[in-house]
């Protein structure tokens, strides 16, 4: 079988890191049909606009696309892209998966963060009211929250824990102060959780403490599954526990489409230079092999990839190594072939 699948090189580093994960992908035997597409300022130049139609009418008809990272213009007047595609294709699902590969400081991390994806304070609904001459005196944000959101994220990450052989979910949240949005949040989690009573065990934490939890016994957590701003911020330090962004993926689930991504930005700064880590893509291809059923696939590749790094010894500059790409590459490929 080949699969037909939107490919989005991305920005700055975005084609590098993108030619060494098709490599380490097709290594597998799983066959690809790529639809090679724009996005980001890739787009702005051939287009004009940083997610043209043909792009958007890819994924459409594909379903699953694999992204690079992607940079929006800035001061233009250009919508975030990766906002953009969230609302585009209903991707309410943003899954963060961090497991420690390189051993430090924190050696037993094996965390997946289920993010609400589409609403909250990231809903977009601002306005300033003017006071006196300043027509800028109060900013203000509403965070959009609903029950239906609340119950599908909820409902996905324990649907997530048994399709995976998980254990536990943390329902996370800020229902002691936001006694309406996040209470609504703890309030449908509660219920949902009471549905997988018996399989899978369940929890809630208030935000803060979640935060100081990760940092001082993280392997106490399993799932956690929180809303959109909570979830962007515990992601990212989630990820920090295991090496940084160059080592996590992420995936963006919708009813009918999904999007897998690096989720580190397009570091401009060191494009071009063959010094970037593929390892977060090549893990987000991992995703995207689980997604499509070709589970052995994915873990060949993510065994591939924990095997050059932790016991070839094989790192790119960022995990204190000199690997170019695309030596990193060509070791995983091997470990593959």
């Amino acid at each position: 079988m080949t699969y037909d699948v939107t490919l989005i090189p991305g920005d700055g580093i975005g084609p590098e890191i993108t030619e060494q994960t098709v490599r380490a992908v097709e290594a597998t035997g799983v066959k690809f049909s790529w639809d090679v597409q724009t996005a980001g300022m890739a787009a702005v130049t051939l287009h004009g606009d940083p997610l043209p139609e043909p792009t958007l009418a890819s994924i459409r008809a594909r379903k699953v696309a694999l992204k690079g990272p992607l940079t929006t213009p800035v001061g233009e007047g250009y919508r975030s892209v990766n906002v953009a595609l969230r609302k585009e294709f209903e991707l309410y699902a943003n899954v963060r998966p961090a497991v420690t590969i390189l051993p430090g400081r924190y050696d037993q991390v094996d965390i997946v963060l289920v993010r609400e994806n589409v609403e909250g304070l990231y809903s977009g609904v601002e306005h300033f009211i003017k006071v006196g001459d300043d027509p800028r005196a109060v900013g203000i944000s509403q965070a959009i929250v609903t029950r239906l959101a609340c119950e599908r994220i909820v409902r996905y990450a324990f649907e997530y824990a048994l399709r995976h052989g998980r254990k536990k979910v943390a329902i996370v949240h800020k229902a002691n102060i936001l006694k309406m949005a996040s209470g609504l949040f703890l309030e449908a989690g509660r219920a949902v959780a009471k549905e997988y009573e018996g399989r899978v065990a369940a929890g809630d934490m208030i935000v803060d403490n979640c935060a100081m939890q990760l940092v001082l016994k993280p392997e106490q957590f399993d799932i956690i599954v929180t809303t959109n701003l909570f979830g962007d911020i515990l992601s990212d330090e989630i990820s920090g526990l295991v090496g940084g962004l160059g080592l996590t993926p992420g995936g963006n689930i919708g009813t009918g489409s999904a999007i897998f991504e690096a989720v580190h930005g397009s570091a401009p700064d060191i494009a071009g230079k063959g010094v970037a880590n593929p390892s977060a893509q090549m893990l987000a291809a991992a995703m995207m092999l689980d997604h499509l059923g070709e589970l052995d696939a994915a873990a060949r590749l993510r065994r591939a990839i924990a095997t050059t790094i932790r016991e070839a010894g094989i790192r790119t500059r960022d995990l204190g190594g000199t690997a170019s790409t695309r030596e990193f590459g060509d070791a995983v490929a091997a470990r593959l072939g």
